[in-house]
């Protein structure tokens, strides 16, 4: 079978991996265009461009899938399925009509709760206990298709986007493989998804990492997992950024922003007062140095304990 893969970051490379593997036909691989990143903006290959080097397929980077000779150039490649995961466009209907057996979408949530852009950020900040990947068919309305499967499993509190993404891109392979293959022989009914029950979550912005006091400790904990690694938790401490890196909720009162002793022998030692209970931090980097545990700086910064943090 031949078959168009699109996907851009790392969470896409097991699901390319595991078509390859399974003996399926990849006769293109279509990604982002290559970007600067970094402190020292040096232009970055996307993972999946990597991986498909590897393998020998030929990589396609268009700034956008609609003008017709992008178009035509797919169509070209004869795809009787195209398998989509986080590529980071919108696919016109032009693109979803090339192949007779549809676009299959891999997407790192139980449909239709958290479609868009950022949906493992979603079940963290949502305190979810369960989350995982549907494998649907393309529409245009984002992430509104027809469900061929799904497969669920737990969000511990110890993890973050990262991790959890992670563990969603190897489930997310193995049900491709699996959803394609009952597809294909005509075993897997499409099964619509139920409007009264979507929730969308849009991309998050950079500077929705500061942190606001004034949300609880429980709230504020989600945000450190759910924005790790990317945009971070962060506020300011002597005028510079100071990164929570890990952090738990913790039982106690203090003013908003305060920061406070939670005692020796006591893990974390240090809080911050919020809008419900104490924010114990873990982990923590000031702008410029390296990530430390919140004891480590504390020794470093002796005034930080009793100072307040801005809101």
């Amino acid at each position: 079978m031949r078959i168009v893969f699109m996907g851009s970051p790392a969470a896409a490379v097991p699901s390319l991996e595991a078509l390859v593997s399974a003996g399926y036909e990849v006769v293109a691989v279509y990604a982002q265009p290559d970007k600067p990143a970094g402190r020292g903006r040096m232009v970055v290959e996307p993972p999946v461009k990597q991986a498909a080097r590897k393998l020998g397929i030929p990589v396609l980077q268009p700034e956008e899938v609609r003008s017709e000779g992008v178009l035509e150039r797919l169509r070209g490649f004869r795809p009787e399925v195209i398998v989509v995961c986080a590529y980071g466009q919108i696919l016109p209907q032009e693109l979803l009509d090339i192949p007779p057996r549809q676009c299959l979408n891999v997407h790192f949530s139980l449909l239709p709760r958290h479609r868009g852009a950022a949906p493992v950020m979603a079940a963290i900040l949502s305190g979810d206990e369960f989350t995982g990947v549907t494998i649907q068919l393309v529409r245009m309305k984002l992430d509104s298709g027809p469900v061929l499967c799904r497969a669920a499993i737990p969000v511990f509190d110890a993890d973050t986007t990262a991790s959890l993404t992670e563990k969603l891109a190897e489930v997310g392979a193995r049900l491709l493989l699996e959803a394609l293959a009952g597809w294909v022989r005509g075993e897997i009914v499409p099964q619509p998804q139920d409007e009264a029950q979507a929730s969308y979550f849009p991309q998050v912005k950079k500077e929705e990492g500061e942190i606001d006091w004034r949300l609880t400790a429980v709230e504020l904990a989600r945000r450190v997992r759910a924005f790790y690694p990317w945009p971070g938790c962060y506020t300011k401490f002597r005028g510079k950024i100071l990164k929570v890196v890990e952090a738990v909720p913790v039982a106690g009162e203090a003013a908003k922003g305060e920061v406070v002793a939670l005692g020796e022998g006591v893990a974390p030692v240090v809080g911050v007062g919020t809008g419900g209970g104490i924010l114990g931090l873990v982990r923590v980097q000031l702008e410029g140095r390296k990530v430390v545990t919140a004891a480590e700086f504390i020794r470093g910064q002796r005034d930080f304990i009793g100072s307040t943090l801005p809101s």
